[in-house]
């Protein structure tokens, strides 16, 4: 299992609407993160900050990611939720969340 931090703003006309989509996630999305061996995730927002944990447990996330990508449900949520965003100029190429280090841990 491996375990991961990321980051993104939120547009500051957008917050609401972000909190207010997470509250009804689609199943198919939900099913399509537990299909892709994700386990133990949470978004967390702190002004215009959202912080987003979770447990990867499966042995190919590349590919596990791809799969997520190419479903049709998911790229149809994602229009509706990645414009209420905008990634932190920190991130790397590739990135839209920005993928944080892990610097402690304990069980």
């Amino acid at each position: 299992m491996k375990r991961f931090g990321q980051i993104i703003h939120l547009r500051p006309e957008c917050a609401d609407e972000y909190v207010k989509q997470h509250a009804a996630v689609w199943p198919g999305v939900l099913a399509m993160i537990t299909a892709c061996n994700i386990r133990n995730y949470s978004i967390f927002k702190k002004d215009l900050v959202l912080f987003a944990y979770f447990e990867y447990v499966g042995d190919d996330f590349e590919s596990d990611m791809a799969r997520m990508a190419a479903d049709a449900e998911t790229q149809r949520w994602w229009d509706v939720v990645k414009p209420l965003m905008q990634p932190i100029e920190t991130r790397n190429v590739g990135e839209f969340w920005a993928d944080m280090e892990e610097i402690f841990h304990i069980d």
